[in-house]
């Protein structure tokens, strides 16, 4: 015992441990998860603030190639009068602006290019304005003055404050460039340090995790021995458990047959007893009759009489004869009921030895021809029955007709009185299965009750109509057998639906449910 506390002890131990250590590699990766999160988010901020700069030096790179184009153009212009030189010209002319504008909405985050952009947009603009006068001249035919226009440019300060901007905001960015490539590389040599670390502690905990699931499976495969030890003949007792239940219920089968057979026997005697019985009523009371008018003097009837009317009696004598005959009542009731319940047993054996047979069924053609025969009795409840469009399975049929003919003779027979009836039959398939409802406006069932109804020999709500209680206990054990279930959705004075769920193809060699 001793030695079983220990071990108890150990593997709660060990449990615990490995609970502990699941949750701390657990916060482990959580830790790693977060700490890569936040350090890749700041590399990629990082990295599009160098790309931001590299994009900033490209826009002011092309900006400033297009000047020196349009510059170098309008000479080439002045001095061949090429119109290549010109084309050369007006397409850097048109390039300047744009440029300007990228590299304005680029910078507009960064003071210190916007206090350059200050000053470069103004010289650019005078330098534009430059150009447009040198190539009107140019055009209007008078070179002489575009010249002069030219040397007057150079000799100004416009070239030289776009040039001195030009290297300013260039040297910004330079310095921009330096300082956040630095940070990024130190986000990355960070990830790189919280990776590695992790990757160890991951390595770590793998390493310990590993050790004890080893030694958790070493425990298991010693269970497992045990267990295979311990349930070497499991199948086989099962198979001979199994076995030992189908001839026990074969057996149950026989006996309830042999004994519903046999009970006909004293209840045949006990119905002939009884009709003689009530023939030896009449002697015995024509006897008592003539005894009391012999008391009373009355004249005695012819001893040949055939007189086999009831005879006259009074007072307690009478009462004697009503009660005898009332007895009477009583014991041919209970013998007619007797007489039921029995054929329904032999029914119900008779049909739990039937071997089911799988065939394809028109559903709809199945239970139209139900319908059909209950007709008449559908007319004189002035029941309407509705049927929708039905799946088609593969089922035995007899089970089928029996299924169906027990549940609409209940819709007909529990109809509530004095309102037209409604039943409505719907299908419908699902993950391979058809589901049938069989719904009603009748008197309903009340929910306690919903069980009941199924249980053999048990009935519920107003006994104002003839039946046995074995009607759903058969219809549950059919769709059982069919591999199905059946379920019951009723309020009283609400109708009632039952739902049959069965295989769409059943096989005869499924393990059915009994």
């Amino acid at each position: 015992m001793n030695r079983n506390l220990v071990t108890a002890d150990a593997q709660r131990r060990r449990a615990t441990g490995q609970i502990l250590l699941l949750a701390a590699a657990l916060l482990v990766l959580v830790a790693i998860s977060a700490a890569s999160v936040v350090l890749v988010n700041e590399a990629r901020k990082d990295n599009a603030s160098v790309l931001h700069t590299i994009e900033v030096e490209n826009h002011l790179n092309a900006l400033l190639l297009e000047i020196r184009r349009a510059e170098s153009g309008a000479r080439g212009y002045l001095l061949t009068s090429g119109p290549e030189f010109l084309r050369d010209h007006d397409s850097a002319v048109s390039n300047i602006l744009p440029y300007l504008e990228k590299l304005e909405r680029s910078t507009s985050d960064n003071a210190a290019q916007v206090e350059n952009l200050k000053k470069l947009r103004p010289a650019i603009e005078t330098r534009l304005g430059q150009f447009t006068r040198e190539m009107s001249f140019v055009k209007q035919g008078d070179p002489q003055s575009a010249t002069a226009l030219v040397r007057e440019a150079a000799a100004g300060d416009t070239s030289t404050i776009i040039y001195d901007v030009g290297q300013a905001m260039r040297a910004e960015e330079d310095r921009l460039f330096l300082a956040r490539t630095a940070t990024a590389d130190r986000t990355q040599q960070l990830a790189s340090l919280v990776t590695v670390a992790g990757s160890g502690l991951v390595i770590a905990l793998a390493g310990i995790s590993i050790f004890l699931v080893r030694r958790s499976s070493r425990a298991r495969d010693e269970a497992e021995t045990q267990l295979r030890d311990s349930n070497l003949n499991l199948e086989t007792t099962i198979d001979e458990r199994t076995a030992d239940l189908r001839e026990a219920n074969d057996e149950i089968q026989r006996f309830a047959y042999i004994v519903s057979h046999d009970l006909r026997s004293p209840l045949v005697n006990i119905m002939g007893f009884t009709s003689e019985l009530e023939e030896l009523r009449g002697d015995i009371f024509k006897r008592i009759a003539a005894l009391s008018r012999a008391q009373s003097a009355a004249p005695l009837a012819p001893e040949n009489a055939t007189d086999t009317a009831e005879p006259a009696l009074e007072g307690t004598d009478k009462q004697l004869s009503e009660d005898f005959s009332e007895a009477l009542s009583f014991i041919k009731s209970s013998i007619g009921k007797m007489d039921r319940l029995i054929s329904a047993i032999l029914n119900l054996t008779r049909e739990g030895r039937r071997e089911f047979e799988p065939v394809w069924i028109d559903t709809s053609e199945l239970i139209e021809g139900i319908v059909a025969t209950v007709a008449h009795q559908a007319a004189e409840a002035q029941a309407e029955i509705r049927i929708d469009a039905l799946p088609n399975i593969v089922s035995d049929r007899l089970a089928l007709e029996q299924i169906f003919s027990n549940l609409i003779d209940n819709a007909l027979k529990y109809l509530k009185t004095g309102v037209p009836g409604e039943i409505a039959i719907r299908g419908r398939t699902k993950l391979g299965f058809a589901i049938f409802e069989i719904s009603d406006n009748g008197r309903g069932i009340d929910p306690k009750d919903h069980q009941r109804i199924f249980e053999l020999f048990r009935r519920a709500g107003t006994q104002d109509k003839p039946g046995q209680g074995i009607g759903l206990a058969h219809v549950r054990a059919l769709v059982r057998r069919l591999g199905g279930t059946m379920s019951v959705a009723s309020e009283l004075n609400q109708g009632s639906t039952f739902t049959i769920t069965l295989p769409i193809n059943w096989s005869a060699n499924r393990n059915p449910r009994t």
